[in-house]
């Protein structure tokens, strides 16, 4: 295959596991550039998560967040495009979820701010402490779910920290249905729900649509269970050696893991 575009996800793939990035994955992504192969984030990551990846990186162009439902003009710092859940919907599943899981506690992701309950415990640093202008960022609002899910988002979160990921994923996807998007890329019960049809497979085919790339010329790579539809779709696909059981069945190719750097290798080869 012709390949014009190199997809990878970002914690637990292109990201080592203490979350830094390799020197030899700069040197790769650098070289990448320099010959005409372009490279693209997908990740659940929000914008602001996806800014402070630019020093290390070197990386200022279009990616994917939210699991596909912005388009992030990293370098304009600005969401091209944005799929969002609308109140009323948030709020019916919220309800609907914590009848059947009544643990369950939310967090809401509006694009560029985060909103959660007071009760809702954060696994890691929910903002950034400046933006790339150095300016401080504001605090995420603190409310009840009403009050954090009256407005659009991008995603919203559902953790039962005591569930297991997968068995939470496939009982409240049974509750939702069609009518919301749900995945995971956790180890513990964190569910992420985007809007229907919205997942990673879709903003990567929007994004490459931006770029005149068809999906057979990209190489997509990934880990965990919400990779699984962008790695489906493109036209090859890997799973890094530590992978999701799911992930790792469903790829043309199980390369070595994101410590060993797995991405550095594949553009490496390209090259």
């Amino acid at each position: 295959m012709t390949v014009r575009l190199v997809a990878t996800d970002l914690d637990g793939t292109l990201l080592r596991s203490d979350g830094t990035v390799s020197e030899r994955t700069r040197a790769a992504l650098k070289s990448a550039a320099a010959a005409g192969l372009a490279v693209t984030f997908v990740t659940g990551r929000p914008p602001r998560w996806l800014d402070v990846l630019v020093e290390e990186t070197g990386f200022d162009g279009l990616a994917v967040g939210a699991n596909g439902a912005v388009v992030y003009d990293i370098g304009a710092e600005e969401i091209v495009t944005a799929h969002l859940l609308e109140p009323a919907l948030m709020r019916s599943l919220g309800r609907e979820l914590r009848e059947r899981f009544p643990n369950v506690r939310y967090a809401v992701e509006y694009g560029k701010a985060f909103g959660a309950e007071p009760d809702y415990v954060h696994e890691w640093q929910i903002n950034p402490p400046y933006d790339r202008r150095g300016t401080p960022t504001p605090p995420p609002l603190v409310a009840s779910f009403d009050e954090i899910a009256g407005e659009p988002a991008v995603k919203l979160l559902a953790k039962d920290r005591d569930l297991d990921a997968d068995t939470f994923l496939t009982e409240a996807t049974e509750l939702v249905g069609e009518r919301a998007t749900l995945t995971h890329s956790s180890s513990f019960g964190l569910l992420e729900i985007s809007s229907p049809g919205i997942t990673k497979a879709s903003g990567l085919a929007e994004l490459a649509q931006r770029l005149g790339v068809g999906a057979a010329e990209i190489v997509a790579i990934g880990d965990m269970p919400n990779d699984l539809p962008m790695l489906a779709w493109a036209g090859r696909s890997y799973a890094v050696a530590n992978a999701h059981p799911d992930v790792q069945a469903v790829a043309d190719e199980v390369t070595v893991s994101n410590d060993d750097d797995a991405v550095a290798q594949l553009i490496e080869s390209l090259l």
